[in-house]
């Protein structure tokens, strides 16, 4: 009897099944445009997000924030979310069609992201303490970023960790993530509330507008 796909070792797996789509030349294709068009994006959003944070804004009124005492969270919060990212690949790693389909689901969400900063021009809130990436602290410009607001990348990030994953588990733990890391940004004053409440649908979006267009392609 032939083993099923889960029995055989991580490793082992993950050689067969990048093998296996890999001699398709439509994946190869594939493949190919989505790691081309993420790049792209990122780099755009790189500059963008210079812009963003050069032009004025307005400054919300936010009822809850002023209840919360502001902690400056960064490390915890950071910590979370790259040991999250790390744990999610290594398990979509074995499954070469959900790597890309993340892949794919990740770009849109960015781009996503770049128009609704462009249509909202906002300010930090008030007593916000800057999320600082204690990585890119040290490899990246050093400019200090607090008007990228609407929506809360950190947040649709553990969303949309969640909305990939099949396994319950996991699941849960993104889930658990997602709550855990959108009260942390709102206690450090990072993010006004309603960028918090808006993740989640704008990235449940980006993951229809990709699963359907995959359906649509017939993208297996």
């Amino acid at each position: 009897m032939e083993k099923k796909d889960s029995e055989y070792p991580y490793f082992i797996r993950l050689k067969k099944n990048w093998v296996s789509h890999l001699s398709e030349r439509n994946f190869q294709l594939e493949l190919s445009i989505t790691l081309i068009l993420l790049v792209a994006t990122l780099m755009f959003f790189t500059h963008f997000i210079n812009a963003v944070e050069a032009r004025e804004g307005v400054e919300l009124n936010d009822p809850l924030l002023k209840l919360l005492y502001p902690i400056n969270l960064s490390v915890f919060i950071f910590g979370l979310i790259y040991f999250s990212i790390f744990f999610g690949l290594i398990s979509f790693l074995t499954e070469p069609t959900r790597f890309i389909f993340a892949l794919q689901g990740y770009t849109l969400l960015v781009i996503i992201r770049i128009l609704t900063l462009y249509l909202t021009p906002l300010n930090a809130p008030a007593n916000m303490i800057p999320l600082v990436d204690p990585i890119v602290k040290y490899i990246g410009t050093g400019q200090l970023l607090t008007k990228d607001l609407f929506f809360s990348g950190h947040t649709a990030t553990m969303f949309f960790l969640f909305l990939i994953s099949k396994n319950r588990k996991m699941k849960t733990f993104f889930f658990l993530g997602f709550i855990i890391i959108a009260v942390a940004v709102l206690i450090q004053h990072a993010h006004y509330t309603i960028d918090v409440i808006a993740a989640p649908f704008f990235t449940y979006a980006a993951y229809r507008i990709v699963l359907l267009t995959r359906e649509k392609l017939n993208f297996k």
